[in-house]
């Protein structure tokens, strides 16, 4: 992807049809403050107030809440062109914290310039709902595989909505993509144990779902894998925003 905002653009597309204008506003926007930062950091942590709102470039990122013994949940995987929480801005400090997965590359949105796009273009504050309403929606159908799911149907989902997710931003290659999450990744966000993880994972293989290898994953039945995980992509609304 050539320009910096370009995978911005193709997540907001998805919701709205984004006009020459809107594209350049939103460039304007990412280009302003740009940081990278190495793995396993985070870009803001709990209890921090937050000034910008951040949007994933390049790398992976998680929004995640720690305890104090040190247990984690992950409670979402940010690729490029996810906005941290739009309008985060608002609020006088974080209830969870972003960190990185991979080397991140991220845009920092002032509050100032974030409303100004949303006041000059109402195709991009139509997008920017609608991103947050599916950010809504993630969330419920996560809590739903925790709560419901078993452990084999949990892994089948993560990795049918990331297949759906990285085609979006064109990160995903026919049915394979670049998968940097390691096995206790997996668990802290499936509600498992690594070790689980692990034996959910061969069974994956063994039933010809996956080909999970050197940090990269083919979805090798895709639809034999979207039957396992009882996945219904309704909940990412991917075209529910142009239509409309």
């Amino acid at each position: 992807m050539s320009q910096p905002g370009a995978a911005l653009h193709l997540h907001l597309a998805a919701f709205a049809a984004l006009s020459s204008a809107d594209r350049k506003l939103l460039d304007a926007a990412v280009a302003r403050k740009v940081r990278t930062i190495g793995p396993r950091k985070d870009i803001i942590s709990e209890g921090e107030r937050p000034r910008v709102v951040n949007v994933l470039l390049s790398g992976w990122a998680m929004r995640y809440k720690q305890l104090s013994d040190g247990r984690r949940q992950i409670l979402s995987f940010f690729i490029p062109g996810d906005l941290c929480d739009a309008n985060v801005f608002i609020l006088g400090q974080m209830d969870h914290s972003i960190g990185t997965l991979t080397e991140v590359t991220y845009a920092e949105i002032s509050a100032t310039d974030f409303e100004h796009m949303m006041e000059c273009s109402t195709r991009i504050t139509k997008a920017l709902w609608w991103s947050e309403l599916v950010t809504l929606a993630v969330q419920r159908e996560w809590t739903t595989n925790i709560g419901q799911r078993s452990a084999y149907e949990r892994l089948a989902n993560m990795f049918c909505e990331l297949l759906a997710r990285l085609h979006l931003v064109g990160l995903a290659d026919g049915n394979s993509f670049d998968f940097p999450l390691t096995q206790n990744d997996l668990a802290d966000a499936t509600g498992m144990t690594a070790v689980h993880v692990n034996r959910t994972l061969q069974q994956l293989r063994r039933d010809g779902l996956i080909d999970l290898n050197n940090r990269h994953v083919t979805v090798t039945d895709p639809e034999g894998l979207k039957a396992a995980a009882q996945f219904n992509p309704n909940y990412l609304h991917l075209d529910g925003g142009v239509s409309n």
